[in-house]
C-alpha cells in the first residue's frame, strides 16, 4: 500500500507552485497599485490647481486608467490576501494627498477657521470671517497679506488678503461637521490638520467596508479609487465624514440594528446634508408588507440623532445655524430666477419646471426602493437614491459623489462611479459641459444596468 505521506520533494514541489501562483497573481495587482500611487503622487504634486487646472487632465486620465487596470488585476488575487491587500493600498492612495497643499479646493481653510473659532469659546454661526470682532483669531496662514494673486486668495472687505472662501459670509457647514473642525483644531493652526483627518478617514472607511462585506473586494472601489486621495485627503472635505458615517449606519441597518443604524445615519446627514439620500434605502422594502413598530425605530432615531446634534449651536446662535445655505443654494444655480442645474431634464422640459420634474422623478425612485428594495442590501437603494438625485441635480462639485463611491464599494455597481466622474469633469471645464458630462454618465449606468440584466437571463436559460 503506497504512503499517504507526502515526501520533500513533493512539499517542496507544492511551495514552489504556491510562490509562483503568488506571483502571478498578487505580484502584478501589487505592482499595478504601486504605479497607481505614483500617478497620484505626480498628480498631488505636479503643480496643477483649480487655476491652472490644464496639468491635471492628463493625470487624471492615467489615474483612472491604473485604479481599473489595479480593480482587474485583484480579482485574480486568492481571498486570503485579498484584505491585506485591499488595506495596504488603501494607505498608499491616501498617503499620495498629503504631498501637497490642496490643490483644486479651498474649503480646507474653513474647516481650519471654524475650529479656531469654537476653540475661542465662540459659536461658527455668529459671524462671518471678515468680522472685525474676531480679529484676533487671524493669522498668517489663513490671512496671508501680500499681493493676493493666488487662485486661493481673495480680498475681505476691508481690503485683507485670506484663504478663506466666501469671507464675508457665515459658514454653511452642520454641527457634526463643526465638531469634527473642532476636533481637528489641536493638530494645528493649518490645512495639513484636516488633510491628515481625511486620510484617517478614508482607511477607516475602507475598513469598516471590508468588515461590512468581509474579504470582499469590492472595498478597493473606494480605498484605491484616485477621488479619494484628490478630495477627501489632498482637499481634505468634510463629505469623507458624511461617507463614513453612512456606511455605518447602513451596515447596521443591514443587521438589523436600527438603533445604531439609526444613530449613525443620523450623525451623517447633520455632516453634510446629502446622506440624507441614503435613508430610503435604510428602509428597503417597508412599503412592501404591513408596517411594524420596529420599521420606525430607525428613522426615529436617525432624526433625534439629527436634531440632538444641532441643540447646543441652536442654543448658541438660534436661526443662524442656517449659515450660508440659502444663499449658497442661490448661488448654485437653483435660484427660481436662475436654474442653472438640473441640466438633463432641461433638455426635455423647461427651466421652470426642471425643479419640479427632478423631485417628481426622485419620490418616484424613493417609493420604488420603499417597495421593492431588499432590506438585506439596504445600501444598493440608497446608491439607487443618492446616484439619481446627482444625475438630476448634475452638481459641479465631484466630491459630493463621495457617498456614491462607498455605496459603489459595498452594491459593486461600479457603472455608479461615473457619476462622481461627470462632476469632476464639470468641475474642472466649467458650467458648459454639464449636460455632456452628465449625460455621459447616464449612458453608462443604463448601459451597466442592461449588461447585468442579460447576464442574469443568461444565468437562468
Amino acid at each position: 500500500m503506497p504512503s499517504r505521506t507526502a515526501g520533500p520533494r513533493t512539499v517542496l514541489s507544492r511551495t514552489v507552485l504556491s510562490r509562483t501562483a503568488l506571483l502571478r497573481t498578487v505580484l502584478p495587482c501589487a505592482l499595478a497599485l504601486a504605479a497607481l500611487a505614483a500617478a497620484l503622487a505626480r498628480t498631488v504634486t505636479g503643480g496643477g490647481t483649480l487655476g491652472d487646472p490644464l496639468p491635471l487632465h492628463d493625470w487624471y486620465l492615467a489615474d483612472a486608467a491604473l485604479f481599473a487596470l489595479a480593480l482587474v488585476l485583484l480579482r485574480r488575487v486568492p481571498g486570503r490576501y485579498v484584505t491585506g491587500l485591499v488595506l495596504a493600498g488603501a494607505v498608499a492612495v491616501a498617503a499620495t494627498g498629503l504631498l501637497a497643499p490642496p490643490r483644486t479646493s479651498d474649503d480646507a481653510y474653513r474647516y481650519v477657521w471654524d475650529g479656531r473659532v469654537q476653540a475661542a469659546g465662540i459659536s461658527p454661526y455668529a459671524h462671518a470671517p471678515d468680522d472685525p470682532a474676531l480679529a484676533g483669531l487671524r493669522d498668517p496662514g489663513l490671512f496671508p497679506g501680500g499681493s493676493c494673486t493666488r487662485w486661493d486668495e481673495r480680498r475681505t472687505a476691508a481690503g485683507d488678503c485670506t484663504h478663506i472662501n466666501r469671507p464675508a459670509v457665515h459658514t454653511i457647514y452642520p454641527p457634526v461637521a463643526e465638531a469634527w473642525f473642532l476636533a481637528l483644531h489641536p493638530f494645528g493652526g493649518g490645512v495639513r490638520g484636516p488633510q491628515a483627518g481625511g486620510a484617517l478617514l478614508a482607511v477607516a472607511t475602507t475598513g469598516v467596508l471590508l468588515l461590512i462585506r468581509r474579504r470582499d473586494r469590492r472595498a478597493a472601489l473606494w480605498g484605491w479609487c484616485p477621488g479619494v486621495a484628490v478630495w477627501s485627503v489632498n482637499d481634505a472635505h468634510v463629505d469623507t465624514l458624511g461617507a463614513l458615517l453612512m456606511v455605518g449606519g447602513l451596515g447596521c441597518a443591514a443587521l438589523g440594528r436600527p438603533v445604531r443604524g439609526g444613530a449613525l445615519l443620523g450623525a451623517a446627514v447633520a455632516t453634510k446634508l446629502i446622506p440624507a439620500l441614503a435613508l430610503p434605502g435604510a428602509l428597503s422594502g417597508l412599503l412592501a408588507r404591513r408596517p411594524r413598530p420596529r420599521d420606525l425605530l430607525l428613522p426615529a432615531v436617525a432624526l433625534g440623532a439629527f436634531v440632538l446634534a444641532y441643540v447646543p449651536y441652536v442654543a448658541a446662535s438660534g436661526a443662524g445655524v442656517l449659515g450660508y445655505l440659502p444663499g449658497y443654494l442661490k448661488e448654485e444655480g437653483y435660484d427660481d430666477g436662475r436654474i442653472e442645474r438640473f441640466g438633463l431634464l432641461r433638455l426635455v422640459c423647461s427651466d421652470a419646471l426642471a425643479p419640479y420634474a427632478a423631485g417628481a422623478v426622485l419620490l418616484a425612485v424613493v417609493l420604488y426602493v420603499l417597495r421593492r428594495g431588499d432590506p438585506r442590501r439596504p445600501w444598493s437603494g440608497a446608491l439607487l437614491v443618492t446616484g439619481t438625485a446627482l444625475l438630476l441635480v448634475a452638481p459641479n462639485y465631484p466630491w459630493y459623489g463621495l457617498l456614491v463611491v462607498a455605496l459603489v464599494a459595498l452594491d459593486g455597481r461600479w457603472e455608479w462611479l461615473a457619476v462622481p466622474a461627470a462632476g469632476q469633469a464639470l468641475y474642472l471645464l466649467g458650467g458648459e459641459v454639464q449636460q455632456e458630462a452628465y449625460g455621459a454618465a447616464l449612458g453608462v449606468v443604463l448601459a451597466g444596468a442592461l449588461v447585468r440584466r442579460l447576464r442574469r437571463r443568461q444565468g437562468t436559460a
